[in-house]
């Protein structure tokens, strides 16, 4: 399949329709039906394996602003979780042919055997155009009910995304070790709401072990490993929908060592007293520059996020802004002036993405050192 002239007989008649009424055409790639959720769109130039399985995409359909997607296929090694999450998936065109060492089948074939309705032939340009003016929105992709008040009817049944717990949807069930038997300095205990392998995989090569946790763990059920320190992890949806994990990372403040990313940010902003909002169009790309207010230096990030915390909210006397970001200045990360804790918005295991922003994994194995050796 690595020379795909197959496609030609695969191929359907297929459009977007939003919710404020605008139709997009396209044709899809193997997949018949309906899909629906939050349309967003990403500006990597690579990394759609990274992007379709990661858990963060959960109900979203991800347009792809890069116009030629899928041209070094997929592979084993690159998976963020354990199944793609996105809802639908739109390119300008799919690569037919993919050359890459380390890929064993072509995009096209990953999609079919995971189900996912996904479409080329989209004026993609077009699409983030208007998702960037008007904001994320709803929409429905179709193979099948061409009929705007048929598919304008359907998307009313559809959950906004401001409000919604997906990160129930995401979450692991029952507790596990990331890297079990293996030798560590640094017990860290994860909870998950929608964590990246590549979260994991860092952890454990600094020397953690790695223990996960569901979202709706207790902190009783956290402390009884006898943690070094807390991570909480990226995921899906609403921060203010999921207040069982607010409650939970409260319990720790000023208790244990505590490093956010993503959700993990805007969930710690939560615990601290306080609120987060939704972004018109949000931050998802490999290419935001964030600068470090502390060391007076930009890095270039991955993120993926919808909602974001409201700077004004923030107690100053305790909570400091430590990170921004250069495009609209919304807050990128945060420091506790008292408490051993730190988060930021972006993805710093860029997964996909730039490396620059890695060095925070050692600032939080540093800051679980430094309090332990003084308790």
């Amino acid at each position: 399949m690595k020379h795909a002239f197959w496609y030609l007989f695969y191929m359907k008649k297929a459009i977007i329709y939003l919710e404020d009424g605008t139709i997009f055409q396209g044709r899809s790639i193997f997949s018949s039906g309906e899909s629906a959720g939050e349309m967003v769109f990403n500006t990597s130039m690579s990394g759609y394996q990274e992007i379709l399985t990661d858990p963060s995409y959960a109900g979203q359909i991800v347009t792809m602003t890069y116009p030629l997607i899928g041209n070094y296929g997929v592979n084993e090694e690159d998976v963020e979780s354990d199944k793609v999450h996105v809802k639908g998936f739109v390119v300008k065109e799919f690569a037919r042919r993919y050359s890459n060492f380390r890929a064993t089948k072509c995009l096209m074939e990953y999609l079919k055997e995971n189900n996912i309705i996904a479409i080329e032939n989209v004026d993609t340009r077009a699409l983030t155009r208007h998702l960037r003016v008007c904001g994320a929105m709803k929409g429905i992709i179709s193979t099948e009910d061409f009929d705007p008040k048929s598919l304008a009817d359907k998307l009313k049944k559809v959950p906004d995304m401001e409000g919604s717990d997906w990160v129930k949807e995401v979450s692991i069930k029952e507790k596990y070790i990331w890297n079990k038997g293996a030798k560590h300095d640094l017990k860290v205990a994860v909870i998950d709401c929608g964590v990246k392998f590549n979260i994991l995989r860092i952890l454990a090569s600094l020397g953690c072990e790695v223990h996960v946790f569901p979202s709706t763990a207790s902190a009783e059920e956290i402390l009884a490993i006898n943690p070094s320190g807390l991570f909480i992890s990226n995921g899906p949806g609403d921060p203010a929908a999921v207040p069982y994990v607010v409650e939970t990372v409260k319990a720790f403040l000023g208790k244990l060592p505590m490093f956010g990313i993503c959700l993990g940010n805007q969930i710690l902003g939560l615990a601290l007293g306080g609120k987060t909002y939704k972004l018109k169009f949000g931050h998802r790309g490999a290419n935001h520059p964030v600068k470090d207010l502390k060391e007076n230096k930009i890095s270039i990030t991955s993120q993926n996020h919808g909602f974001c915390i409201d700077i004004e909210s923030l107690n100053k006397e305790d909570v400091e802004v430590t990170h921004i970001n250069l495009n609209d200045k919304t807050v990128e990360g945060i420091d506790h002036k008292k408490y051993p804790l730190f988060s930021v918005q972006y993805h710093p295991e860029a997964s996909p993405g730039p490396h620059d922003a890695q060095y925070l994994f050692d600032k939080f194995i540093k800051m679980m050192k430094d309090f332990h050796a003084e308790t």
